[in-house]
């Protein structure tokens, strides 16, 4: 059958043998995933890092029950066949991708490899015409089934209450460094820093066009000072607040969101509609801010209305009358 993925085979045009060396080298490249995700979370989720490193010798053992059944069928040649050379095969995210994505992302990620490792030993089962293959691909389907239950009991053998609130509080407290308070930090900057200069232009010129140019540049304009400066000044390797690319990334985007939201109501002709919508976007934008402080920072909720709601209508007054002047 014709394959759109030049050079790449389809799953149904393989040999027997290339679908035992199809599932070795899978089961390495498994294992060898496991692995890093132990290395990487050792220092932060020792326990869950006990997990991935026993999940890791699981597959190491289907590993070597393939290549004993491969050298009994075929021989001790392996011939040299990976997931990405097959066209239909499932897919693995990048290492580095997933483990900058903190614990549950790994965790999920683990889950959805052992449901395709599983559906992919059953597949092959039933393509198999040798009864011992056929009964070894089926036992290792059965296990990639149970993985999920493995991995439960070694969660329950490794992951005591306690361990895994430490563990849970800890995922937060990282979430909260690497991405809310960058993101924060940056909505604040944008939502307030802008407001002076895109009223004051508003009602100095009366004229939403000019209004909307100004709010853009200074909106863009903002998020790119706040990315660069966040990412540059901390690489994250002594304060532990991760990865300055991402924390960069969440001061940005937010500081430009910031920005925009009470510059887009300019988009409509209308002055005054475009600058009564504008008024109802700061409220909200100041309201978000207060909620997020309090949500994520803990901070009173009386503590961040005087800071944030209180300081941004003066910013919004002071542009207004500067403008108006």
């Amino acid at each position: 059958m014709f394959s759109f993925a030049p050079g790449r085979r389809r799953f149904s045009d393989l040999s027997e043998r290339e679908i035992l060396a199809l599932a070795i080298s899978a089961e390495e490249d498994d294992g060898r995933i496991y692995a890093g995700y132990a290395e990487r979370l050792e220092a932060d989720y020792p326990a869950s890092a006990s997990i991935f490193r026993e999940m890791a010798k699981e597959e190491d053992g289907h590993r070597r029950a393939l290549i004993a059944e491969h050298e009994r069928r075929f021989g001790p040649t392996i011939p040299l066949i990976r997931r990405e050379h097959v066209s239909d095969y499932v897919s693995r995210q990048p290492v580095w991708l997933v483990e900058n994505l903190g614990l549950e992302r790994i965790r999920s990620e683990a889950e959805r490899m052992e449901k395709d490792a599983a559906r992919f030993y059953e597949v092959a089962a039933q393509r198999s015409t040798d009864a011992g293959t056929r009964r070894l691909l089926g036992d290792l389907a059965a296990a990639e089934r149970d993985h999920e239950h493995r991995a439960e009991e070694l969660a329950e053998q490794n992951l005591g209450g306690e361990s895994r609130e430490t563990e849970d509080k800890t995922a937060r407290r990282q979430m909260i460094l690497t991405l809310v308070q960058p993101g924060l930090a940056g909505l604040m900057d944008g939502s307030v820093s802008t407001l002076a200069p895109i009223f004051a232009t508003a009602f100095a010129t009366r004229d939403p066009h000019t209004t909307l140019l100004v709010g853009l540049a200074a909106a863009v304009g903002a998020g790119i000072s706040m990315g660069f400066t966040e990412a540059a000044h901390d690489d994250g390797k002594l304060s532990g607040r991760g990865s300055p690319i991402k924390r960069g990334l969440a001061s940005g985007i937010m500081t430009t969101v910031g920005g925009l939201g009470h510059a887009l109501p300019y988009l409509i002709p209308d002055f005054w509609t475009a600058t009564i919508l504008a008024f109802a976007i700061v409220f909200l934008e100041l309201w978000a801010i207060v909620w997020i402080q309090h949500r994520f920072m803990e901070t009173p909720v009386w503590r961040a209305a005087v800071q944030v709601v209180v300081g941004g209508a003066l910013v919004l007054a002071a542009g207004a009358a500067i403008g108006a002047g």
